[in-house]
């Protein structure tokens, strides 16, 4: 099979497709699947930048979806020919997250699916939406289910309630159509007019331009009356946790989800206090999780928002692309 390896020094010019060995047959409890795309995200992109450091030659991607074609003794839940798409945690299935970190996140702590064939356990799969392609569930794995953590498990999100998504990447767009699926009020910022455009195609009920408004929690606090949203998809990090702190709603609830503007920073604590916010760092979710996201997708006929496909040959250009922000939605890979 050929596969996309990662060698040093890491960076998007040095994935390099090389011949391999094919996966293994399955043991008990295990399948195989032919991996037919994989989507970017940006965990992803630090692993190929190097910022998080992986060993020579580690087969990047921690999101894959394909066909299974063969199982191991004692499987039931799949069955040659079923399509699947991965967890990005597959020893968490359930519950409260363990101390076990990214030690089998495919793509980075172990190998991932920038390759034709994988063999794992079943609890490294769920089945997909009905009616998805394979690029299409394959946003899923990461992307979708951090935006139905943060929403929808954390957030406990309700019909009438106002929800703020920052910018207009995967994440973004897929807490918009979940927010608007459970009938809540949108607001949606980016630099970007064109993009904001797309987003109020998408549902988004208000939308800012924070270039233009670079104070844009104080425009925020007026599309609300000067109450504030009560849920925040907060991708910058340091960069925008204070304005978003003074965007949300007494007793409101903020998903720390990204870094894009900083990795630390000081914090407005005492507001922070004196609203009585619940701010919660997400990194993705449990299968469980997935598998009810899932459900609720096909209740409510939801895709994802795909901006471009690549092929796999073309990995390092996929992430270039990602570099340059033109993107709306999701990046996706063709294997």
């Amino acid at each position: 099979m050929k596969a996309m390896r990662l060698r040093h020094p890491a960076s998007p010019d040095n994935l390099k497709l090389e011949d391999m060995a094919d996966a293994p047959a399955p043991g008990p409890g295990e399948i195989k699947v032919r991996i037919r795309a994989s989507s970017l995200n940006y965990h992803d992109f630090l692993v190929v930048m190097g910022s998080l450091p992986t060993p020579d030659g580690r087969i990047p991607m921690s999101d894959g979806a394909g066909e299974v074609v063969a199982v191991g003794a004692g499987v039931t839940e799949f069955k040659v020919g079923d399509r699947v798409v991965s967890v990005f945690f597959p020893a968490w299935l359930d519950g409260k997250p363990s101390a076990a970190g990214f030690a089998s996140v495919p793509g980075d702590g172990a190998d991932g699916f920038a390759a034709e064939e994988v063999t794992a356990p079943v609890t490294s799969f769920t089945h997909v939406p009905a009616g998805y392609d394979h690029a299409e569930a394959a946003t899923l794995t990461c992307a979708g289910l951090t935006a139905w953590r943060a929403l929808m498990v954390e957030g406990q999100l309700q019909p009438g309630q106002t929800v703020l998504v920052q910018g207009t990447g995967g994440v973004s767009v897929f807490a918009l159509q979940f927010a608007k699926a459970c009938g809540a009020t949108v607001i949606a910022t980016s630099s970007s007019d064109a993009k904001l455009a797309k987003m109020t195609a998408l549902g988004a009920d208000h939308v800012i331009n924070y270039k233009a408004t670079p104070d844009w929690a104080k425009a925020v606090l007026a599309l609300t009356g000067g109450r504030g949203v009560d849920h925040i998809v907060e991708i910058g990090g340091a960069g925008t946790l204070p304005q978003s702190i003074t965007a949300v709603a007494v007793g409101g609830h903020i998903s720390l989800i990204g870094v894009l503007a900083g990795f630390s920073g000081e914090v407005p604590t005492m507001m922070l206090m004196a609203k009585q916010v619940r701010l919660i760092g997400i990194t993705v979710g449990t299968r469980r999780q997935q598998q009810d996201m899932i459900r609720a997708i096909e209740a409510n006929g939801i895709k994802p928002v795909i901006d471009r496909t690549f092929a796999m040959a073309e990995l390092g250009e996929a992430f270039k692309y990602q570099a340059s922000a033109a993107h709306f939605g999701k990046i996706c890979v063709s294997l």
